[in-house]
């Protein structure tokens, strides 16, 4: 019974980290910006522009 509840804690902390990274992936967005946001505020040289800027509109 030890072994099935630590393979059930094993379990559930993968799922934990798995829905963690789909979060991060799904917000990346919103995450980049409010970073942007937050160096901007403080003056920080940085967070410079993307260099792939210039291509955003090639798959259109």
């Amino acid at each position: 019974m030890k072994i099935a509840r630590f393979v059930l804690k094993i379990v559930g902390a993968c799922l934990a980290v798995a829905a963690a990274v789909c979060c991060v992936i799904a917000y990346w967005d919103k995450i980049t910006e409010a970073f942007r946001t937050v160096g901007s505020r403080l003056g920080c040289k940085c967070c410079r522009p993307s260099e792939y800027d210039d291509y955003a509109d090639w798959d259109e």
